[in-house]
């Protein structure tokens, strides 16, 4: 594929200038997607990130929260001072995915009959302004 204009510089780490590669390269892991998922489904408080289905490992939790706050997808704010604790939300960037997961869960549920329906109000669901 051919980029119309002059070659943009590449983001650290990025492996091409492909959108694919460049989305796979920041959501393409095991868990990043399924954090996106919690957070689009209201968690925002570590533990309620730990309380998936999934079990995602502390370590990989704090991991994917910092990569997603790095990339502008979510944002990070204390809501208590002593000790300080954190909470997460979707940044704009990060809401303009909705769209993405929702026809992933479509596609997903299509094709494999074993994955279960996103709740009604996860595929209802629209991009805030």
């Amino acid at each position: 594929m051919k980029r119309t204009g002059s070659a943009p510089q590449l983001r650290a780490g990025a492996r091409s200038p492909c959108p694919i590669a460049t989305a796979l390269d920041i959501l393409g892991d095991k868990w990043t997607l399924v954090v996106l998922r919690d957070l689009f489904m209201g968690a925002c408080r570590y533990s309620a990130f730990l309380a998936s289905p999934e079990r995602i490992p502390t370590n990989i939790l704090a991991d994917r929260l910092k990569r997603l706050v790095a990339e502008g997808l979510a944002e990070k704010r204390p809501y208590q001072p002593r000790p300080v604790r954190y909470e997460y939300r979707l940044t704009d960037k990060g809401q303009r995915l909705l769209p993405v997961l929702q026809e992933l869960c479509r596609w997903t549920n299509r094709f494999y009959s074993e994955s279960w329906v996103p709740p009604e109000r996860f595929m209802k669901r629209r991009i805030r302004n």
